[in-house]
């Protein structure tokens, strides 16, 4: 992903861009494969193992969404003080949300793949 169209954007008008990006890709690519995997019969038993291997690939973007999604609020707390902070506020709990998301998606992953652990001990570490 290049950023080069979104740092001309002020700190909480990009975290909420990176946010609503990260959604987007969590709900419409992440949940949906996991969902189809969780249920059983849903995936034919010959195809299980490429539908584990392409969540694999797409959890992968999608820990890289969260990286620059969390990159995002940190360049927003920096910037803070100068900030509106009605919008900054707004864009800190689509964050949060967005966090809480992440989370419980990582939760389901790992139990499907194992690849979802790091990401949720992570979690637990940042912000």
């Amino acid at each position: 992903m290049t950023d080069h169209h979104l740092t001309s954007h002020p700190p909480d008008i990009n975290l909420i861009l990176r946010a609503h990006g990260e959604q987007l890709w969590l709900t419409s690519e992440v949940v949906p494969i996991v969902h189809q995997l969780e249920q059983r019969g849903a995936i034919a038993e010959d195809q299980v193992g490429a539908a584990l291997a392409y969540l694999e690939v797409i959890w992968i973007d999608a820990c890289q969404r969260a990286a620059e999604t969390d990159g995002a609020r940190a360049e927003l707390e920096r910037a803070g003080a100068e900030r509106d902070g009605v919008l900054c506020d707004r864009a800190r709990r689509y964050h949060a949300a967005v966090r809480r998301l992440r989370v419980a998606v990582a939760s389901r992953v790992a139990t499907l793949t194992g690849l979802g652990s790091q990401s949720h001990e992570h979690e637990h570490a940042s912000f």
